[in-house]
């Protein structure tokens, strides 16, 4: 609550001094930086990396060095199962939550000034399909997708001010809201080798989804972005030779590498990533508790100039 008290008062305070600045310079502000319709575009393509279910992107935080200190954060949830063998159907989903801060200046050709422009984007996808078995231990998957998502900007305290001192409507960067749809569909090879003292699982999955704005009656807003990824990952799974809750305690071994396809390609500086990850593995099926397994594993992820560790925390039903 401090916090977001203090980033209100910060922004009243700007629009307070900018209010008390020259009429000359109100009147001649211009907002520089790409275009809104290239803005919903960037925002769509930095969407993508979150409505396609994929480790190795489902948790990056990035800021840039330079002085306007840009930066990003996106989360991801998410998780899928095959309800059984005599019944293959294949469920998935995932929320996701991101946060951009772009960089727009409003200057009159002689003084700028930074807006306090920053996004948010929720979204959700979803996923049916059906495994197809080559064998007992490998299946074809093809999975039909389907997103919903939408975008809203913080300024919404000074958008009175813009809108006076401009004869624009600074619509999306000043308060305004894209909501967003996506249909497409998956391709997911998946192989689970089970064997008494050790699991291993690989599924090679490409994914192309296609994001589009809804709703929005001015062109200029109008945004649209392809979610293309192909993706390996696998995991491997062993007893330690400790036992808790009567149960060996496992080590996990991960490794997932992501080849980005479409809007997302590039525009955070990087086309692929890659994470390896070592961890734990509580099995808790002894017990009656709603869980039967608990992993708890620390990843290394680098690509093209980045890189980063992270820790993860999933849950088998």
């Amino acid at each position: 609550m401090f916090t977001m008290l203090a980033r209100l008062w910060c922004v009243l305070a700007w629009v307070a001094g900018a209010g008390l600045s020259t009429g000359a310079w109100a009147q001649n502000l211009v907002i520089l930086g790409p275009r809104v319709q290239e803005q919903a575009n960037g925002v769509l393509a930095l969407m993508s990396y979150s409505v396609v279910p994929d480790l190795t992107s489902s948790n990056l935080s990035i800021r840039s060095g330079g002085a306007d200190k840009t930066g990003i954060f996106m989360t991801q949830l998410g998780g899928g199962f095959t309800v059984s063998k005599s019944v293959p159907l294949y469920l998935e989903g995932a929320a996701a939550y991101s946060r951009y801060d772009p960089v727009f200046i409003a200057s009159d050709g002689a003084e700028t000034r930074r807006l306090p422009t920053k996004w948010n984007t929720v979204s959700g996808t979803g996923g049916i399909g059906w495994d197809f078995r080559i064998t007992p231990e490998l299946a074809l998957r093809p999975i039909f997708n389907f997103s919903l998502g939408t975008v809203a900007s913080d300024l919404r305290v000074a958008q009175a001010y813009l809108n006076h001192v401009t004869d624009r409507q600074l619509e999306f960067i000043n308060g305004g809201r894209l909501d967003v749809y996506g249909l497409g569909g998956s391709l997911m090879l998946d192989w689970e080798h089970y064997r008494e003292n050790y699991e291993v699982d690989v599924e090679l999955r490409y994914t192309d989804i296609r994001l589009q704005t809804y709703g929005v009656d001015n062109p200029s807003l109008q945004g649209k972005a392809s979610a293309r990824t192909a993706n390996i990952w696998a995991r491997y799974r062993a007893p330690t030779g400790i036992m808790a809750l009567d149960r060996p305690l496992r080590y996990v071994l991960e490794l997932s590498h992501s080849r980005y396809l479409g809007s997302q390609a590039d525009i955070l500086g990087f086309d692929r990533l890659t994470t390896v990850g070592l961890g734990l593995e509580l099995d808790t099926s002894a017990h009656q508790v709603f869980v039967t397994r608990i992993r708890g594993v620390l990843r290394y992820v680098f690509g093209n100039n980045v890189s980063g560790v992270s820790l993860g925390l999933a849950a088998s039903f």
